[in-house]
């Protein structure tokens, strides 16, 4: 009998919100997933369009939020600017909350750097490689890696 005077919710509206619950998305990514579960594109554009007028679907804290997480899991820089370019994230935006310069980044790298290598600078160059390679492929520039085992 309540429900009468409720706000009555689409089945789409309904499952946007239950995914937002669980962790921020992307317009992109919201998109995508509501597509998969086969509702209209055109009914999706326009419960996104309500999602971001609530402020419930809100792409700078998605950003916010994505660079923090995907920095404490020891990724640097340049792999969460391709990741959130992936997730539909125009590169001015990204720009906005990701200064790939930045001080914390030299820290981040060399912590990623001693927990996986529990602080043993390489006594080789295959080694040293190796390393480099690792660091690299979490993301870190070549600048925050060379000041790890060059300074």
């Amino acid at each position: 009998m309540i429900e009468k005077f409720l706000m009555p919710q689409t089945n789409l509206h309904r499952t946007a919100l239950n995914l937002l619950a669980r962790r921020e998305h992307s317009q992109k990514e919201l998109f995508r997933k509501l597509l998969q579960k086969k509702f209209p594109a055109e009914e999706i554009e326009i419960v996104l369009k309500k999602l971001t007028q609530e402020n419930l679907l809100n792409e700078n804290r998605f950003i916010e939020n994505y660079i923090h997480f995907r920095s404490k899991k020891g990724y640097g820089p340049i792999r969460i600017q391709l990741e959130l370019l992936e997730r539909g994230i125009p590169e001015i935006e990204i720009e906005k909350f990701l200064s790939p310069n930045s001080a914390h980044w030299f820290q981040a790298a060399n912590h990623v750097w001693q927990k996986r290598f529990k602080n043993k600078l390489p006594t080789d160059f295959k080694t040293r490689a190796q390393q480099m390679r690792f660091l690299q492929h979490r993301g870190f520039t070549i600048e925050q890696i060379e000041k790890i085992f060059f300074e």
